[in-house]
């Protein structure tokens, strides 16, 4: 029997659906099938011979020579489910979505002679169809219906997809109504309204604040209602939180007309007044954050934050997406989708700033995912000055959510309809899936990138059509006039009635002589207070009574008996167990360890992300064990109690930046967590720069923000070469004023134990920084003793507990690793006259301390600072700044460099030899240079 004979009976509709099954999956076809629809769509002479179709003659050959017509019908059914596709693959280049500009030529086109279709089929009914849920129609309906929803106002990218439901659940929402809205009366008013705030926000400012940087939203003003449609729509469907990052352009308008901020705050700031509390000094008026409880139209409340940002655009986006992480897991463990992030993107920022990708990356990760992101790109399509070709290689700004298969839709800015139906469809695809989306509205800046600026001198092309254009709100509104929806006074009451309502609260922002920052995410901070420098420095009570601390030790020293693990980790935690149980003398993992779990024993959860952060670096944490066939992984910190704190650690992405702002957003929203960012190697924190400058050490001073993250960053001179050496301490000592954060570089287990534990039990919240060790983490004197964490408490300064006053002519301040070096020396040296004296907390200086030392030391005739560090590098600086007595020191260190360390290793250690001479020796001053024969000085 001919095996293709059936060609001629079956329905076309089953192979219309087969084709388009095949085109969109085609691994989900069966293998023939596919083998089948490959050589019909390379229309390779080839590859249909060797399958035995020969296209020309509309004939399918068996291996046997018998041949079975195809029918026209059927192969035309084909070409029409190819036409299907290419809109839904291509669609979206062909849409009506820009308001001022026509769009771009892109080539093929979807006319019907591209699919092997003429003119004569367009009255000709196909079963393709019901693909597309219209069951069988002529070619005409098919494309009229296909271009109502792909080349309308929406343009719709989702293709790409691997996911056949998702694909499928796409296409389902978009074939309802061919894409388009079906609003009531009602809500088309109720549409007007929220844009009739957005455009008449926008004219108040412009003119009672006239020339006054506002960054206004006009040209994209159709982003209100999205958003709100949004929050409404999203408290119906449970959620109870929602955190949103955005950059300057809009923020007020949402700031007033979706969080619910009073215009009287925002008119204040507009004023230029002093703030209230003097120990803040605050930031410009679209910078700052907000949270307050908002309640829907349906009657739910629904907690709103919005994130304070910096001028740095896109950096906001990662501490959103670390906020709502926190949020969920502290109030919905059990259902993450009741948190929705939302983040607006600008699109030249989006398409140049790799924090956008880091970002995009972290979307389906175990340690970093939030159940799905809206993204909104507010696009001018322009950045700054730079046209969007100039700032931009791919077709679209938003081609990064292709890298995590999300889908995106491009909608038409002015379309006000089409933008909340737009704004719907995220939303529900989000919480269904709980995946990221990507809306890309795109509208104009009707003028500068601020109000001051003259953008006819880059655009003047684009500007002279913007000039002429009319604003969302009014196309909207002759729209629904001709709808018969509303008359022509529906709108002059609108704009009349928000106008009195924002003339009414400009004057009583003038009776308010002082600005007021209000505190972001209030909620989450309760019992915790601001705090000065000298309250930094009074000391806390961080010792653990002994059966505690044996209690935790039992836990993380026994493995589970019923798993078998590799030879070396069982070694290794029998090693911490002889270490706490006979030996007494904790190394490095062992100290910081139990400052975890006696932590979790308090109640107070962990949460530790980084480069390999897992074992660590240095393979000395191992705060996860793999089982050795299974790979399951053993958290034996999560087994200290039924009562205790939850143990989260994660290896991160390759990824400084984007984590970094992730865990500063994590302890902006968990103060009750101790969060930790480890660097894999302590210069690779300049990957983070930014969020450093701009968040870690201000965001107090700006917008009045407690954070306790804390830096791990490896720091020691040991001939690694410039990048494994040095953690940059300057830069960040430079940081440093008055009150905004913790310094340190600790050279003892205790000492980490207890500076741990002192983040946690304060009833404040500062970063701290941890120059933490390599060489010391298997060092043989860099040990403590049980009683040292179960008596004692941080100390800033570590005296040299075996130094004889009376015997002391030199006393040495250094700090960290570098101490253990020094010691060395001395006891090959037999220098019973030289004091170490370890400066431990390097910010807020211990200066009281140290000047008690000095004194005590009186009978020292040299005061030395040492450091590894070059001169220009290290604390040196800093001291000079802080300590009053510092012009006495005489300064060991090496050389002025540029690079931190020589990358040879000889080198390195004949540098490192001779601070370690000098300190000794002040005769050995290795700062002195030989003169080259052939240079002359001002001396000559």
């Amino acid at each position: 029997m001919d095996r293709y004979s059936f060609l001629n009976a079956a329905h076309t509709a089953f192979f219309s659906d087969l084709y388009d099954r095949y085109l969109t999956h085609p691994d989900s076809v069966e293998p023939s099938w596919r083998a089948f629809f490959q050589g019909f769509d390379f229309g390779m002479e080839s590859a249909l011979e060797e399958i035995g179709i020969d296209a020309e003659a509309g004939v399918v050959r068996t291996a046997g020579g018998n041949e079975a017509a195809m029918p026209l019908s059927l192969k035309k059914e084909f070409q029409v489910v190819r036409l299907i596709d290419g809109y839904r693959s291509r669609g979206h280049l062909f849409t009506q979505t820009n308001p001022v500009r026509e769009r771009r030529t892109y080539t093929p086109s979807l006319e019907i002679e591209n699919f092997g279709l003429e003119e004569s089929d367009l009255e000709k009914v196909f079963s393709a169809g019901d693909i597309i849920g219209i069951g069988p129609s002529t070619l005409r309906e098919i494309i009229d219906h296909l271009t109502r929803i792909y080349c309308d106002a929406i343009g719709v990218e989702y293709m790409y997809i691997r996911s056949p439901e998702r694909v499928e659940w796409i296409q389902q929402w978009l074939n309802v109504n061919d894409n388009h809205p079906n609003f009531s009366p009602e809500r088309k008013k109720y549409i007007l309204r929220k844009l009739n705030e957005a455009v008449s926000f926008e004219g108040f400012l412009h003119t009672k604040y006239v020339g006054q940087k506002r960054f206004s939203l006009e040209g994209n003003e159709s982003l209100i209602p999205a958003v709100d449609a949004i929050v409404e729509r999203a408290a119906e469907l449970g959620v109870q939180q929602f955190v949103m990052g955005m950059a300057h352009r809009g923020r007020l308008n949402v700031l007033t007309n979706i969080f619910g901020k009073p215009a009287t705050d925002i008119f204040s700031e507009f004023e230029g007044k002093d703030y209230e509390q003097e120990i803040f000094d605050g930031d410009v008026k679209y910078h700052l954050g907000w949270t307050s409880m908002r309640k829907t139209n349906s009657g739910d409340s629904i907690n709103m934050n919005i994130a304070p940002n910096p001028s740095h655009l896109e950096t906001v986006g990662a501490v959103v997406e670390g906020i709502t992480r926190a949020k969920q897991d502290r109030h919905f463990p059990e259902d993450f989708s009741k948190v929705l992030p939302i983040v607006v993107h600008g699109d030249a920022a989006i398409a140049g700033q790799g924090i956008a990708y880091e970002v995009v990356q972290m979307a389906g990760l175990d340690g970093y995912g939030t159940a799905g992101t809206i993204h909104i790109v507010v696009n001018n399509q322009i950045g700054f000055t730079t046209n969007y070709l100039d700032g931009r290689t791919s077709t679209y700004c938003t081609d990064v959510g292709k890298v995590t298969l999300s889908p995106v839709l491009h909608i038409n800015a002015d379309d006000a309809e089409a933008v909340v139906h737009a704004a719907l469809f995220a939303l529900e695809y989000r919480m269904k899936f709980r995946r990221d989306v990507f809306l890309d509205l795109l509208g104009y800046r009707k003028y500068g990138h601020n109000e001051g600026d003259e953008p006819r001198f880059t655009q003047p092309k684009l500007y002279k059509a913007i000039a002429k254009h009319q604003n969302p709100r009014d196309i909207y509104a002759e729209r629904l006039m001709s709808e018969g929806v509303i008359d022509a006074d529906f709108v002059k009451k609108l704009e009349e009635d928000y106008k009195a309502k924002l003339e009414e609260e400009l004057r009583d922002s003038k009776k308010e002589d002082k600005t007021r920052i209000t505190a972001f995410m209030a909620d989450e901070w309760d019992g915790f207070e601001n705090v000065r420098e000298w309250e930094m420095m009074e000391p806390v009570e961080t010792g653990v009574p002994k059966d505690k601390l044996e209690a935790v030790a039992r836990v993380i020293t026994q493995l589970p008996e019923d798993k078998k693990f590799l030879r070396k980790v069982d070694k290794l935690v029998k090693e911490r167990h002889k270490m706490f149980f006979e030996t007494n003398r904790l190394d490095w993992a062992m100290g910081e360890l139990l400052a975890y779990g006696t932590l979790l024993q308090e109640g107070f959860d962990v949460r530790i992300s980084g480069q390999d952060v897992e074992r660590g670096t240095f393979s000395h944490r191992h705060a996860v064990m793999k089982v050795e066939e299974s790979e399951e992984e053993v958290l034996l910190l999560n087994h200290i109690s039924k009562e205790q704190g939850d143990f989260q650690i994660y290896n991160s992405l390759l990824s400084e930046y984007g984590v970094v702002g992730f865990e500063y957003g994590y302890a902006m929203a968990s103060p009750n967590t101790l969060t930790i960012w480890e660097a894999q190697f302590g210069d690779f924190s300049n990957g983070a720069q930014i969020m450093i400058d701009q968040y870690l050490s201000a965001a107090e001073d700006k917008w009045k923000l407690q954070n306790g993250l804390v830096l791990f960053l490896p720091h020691g001179y040991e001939g690694q070469g410039a990048e494994h050496s040095s953690a940059r301490m300057e830069r960040y000592l430079q940081l440093c004023a008055r009150d905004n954060m913790y310094v340190a570089d600790v050279s003892t287990p205790a000492n980490l134990f207890h500076l741990l534990r002192r983040q946690m039990l304060v009833n404040f919240r500062k970063p701290l920084v941890v120059f933490t060790p390599k060489s010391l983490l298997r060092h043989a004197k860099c040990v403590s003793t049980v009683e040292e964490l179960a008596e004692g408490r941080f100390q800033e300064v570590i005296d040299d507990a075996g130094a004889s006053v009376k015997k002391v002519k030199s006393l040495v301040f250094c700090t960290g690793k570098f101490y253990y070096d020094l010691l060395a020396a001395r006891e090959e040296l037999g220098r019973e006259d030289v004091a170490l004296v370890r400066l431990e907390q390097l910010f807020p200086l211990p200066v009281l301390q140290m000047e008690e030392l000095i004194e005590k030391y009186s009978h020292a005739e040299d005061l030395v600072w040492a450091q590894e560090e070059p001169r220009n590098m290290g604390a040196w600086s800093h001291l000079m700044m802080h300590f009053p007595d510092a012009s006495r020191f005489r300064v060991a260190s090496r050389r002025f460099y540029a690079s931190p360390a020589a990358g040879s290793p000889a080198r390195s250690k004949m540098r490192h030899q001779q601070v370690i001479d000098y300190v000794f020796d002040p005769k050995k001053d290795n700062m002195s240079r030989p003169v080259p024969a052939d240079v002359a000085t001002d001396e000559e």
